[in-house]
């Protein structure tokens, strides 16, 4: 098994608030792993470590091979980031968005129509982003992610505040990515989503991993019915998205 992220004994504290409090992970080539907790769980301050957008103040990670702090040039070709909150820029199409992201790394204006076309937004290509749904912004913000082809992908909580249908849809377009080869590690709050879609779930709350391994051995290994279950065993308390 080849290993594309090794995170160890990552820390991070803001004031008097552990964020995340000395995680552990590994991910293999190929694998759709998910992080999983409710809100305040430390999933978005321990995916911004090991992507290398932040510092940790204890620990370490290593993608595919290479230490993502601090920052290495090199490396940001490789890997494909979807932050939470969709930055792109105003007033451009989404044809344009998707462009402009491609230049950033030498992607031909061909290469960013193929990939705006794989996510399913060719007929909304001279939309400005402000006028897409929800689910077409998300869409969007993954093609721009996407559109260097790297071989490790991160997803920071993509369905949150879409209708179950968009959810389900972009769901379809997350196996197509894990499909194709890459390395998806992906942050949700659903336990629905991490059950459907992961390989792997590390199960997070108050800056801990509680618990990793196959959603379904999981719910096994502790003689319960659902992932629900599986917080509520570790933790002793109802989980709540």
């Amino acid at each position: 098994m080849t290993i594309a992220i090794n995170a160890q004994g990552l820390r991070k504290r803001y004031g008097d608030v552990q964020a995340v409090d000395g995680v552990d992970l590994e991910v293999a080539e190929g694998e759709f792993f998910g992080i999983l907790g409710p809100n305040g769980a430390g999933k978005t301050t321990t995916m911004e470590m090991i992507e290398g957008l932040r510092e940790p103040d204890e620990g370490s990670a290593e993608l595919l091979g290479v230490k993502s702090w601090p920052r290495d040039r090199g490396l940001l070709r490789r890997i494909g980031v979807q932050l939470q909150a969709s930055a792109f820029f105003e007033k451009l199409t989404a044809r344009e968005q998707i462009h402009t992201f491609g230049s950033l790394y030498g992607v031909s204006p061909e290469r960013a129509d193929e990939m705006l076309a794989t996510v399913g937004l060719t007929d909304k290509a001279g939309t400005r982003e402000d006028k897409l749904s929800g689910g077409q912004a998300q869409r969007l913000s993954i093609a721009c992610a996407l559109v260097h082809d790297p071989e490790l992908v991160f997803l920071d909580e993509p369905t949150t505040g879409l209708d179950p249908q968009a959810r389900r849809n972009l769901w379809d377009l997350l196996r197509e990515i894990n499909d194709a080869g890459r390395t998806v590690v992906l942050t949700t709050h659903y336990m629905d989503e991490a059950e459907t879609l992961c390989d792997r779930v590390a199960v997070m709350d108050a800056g801990k991993v509680l618990k990793v391994g196959p959603p379904r051995e999981l719910i096994a290994e502790l003689g319960v019915e659902s992932l629900e279950d599986v917080f509520l065993r570790l933790t002793g308390r109802e989980y709540r998205e």
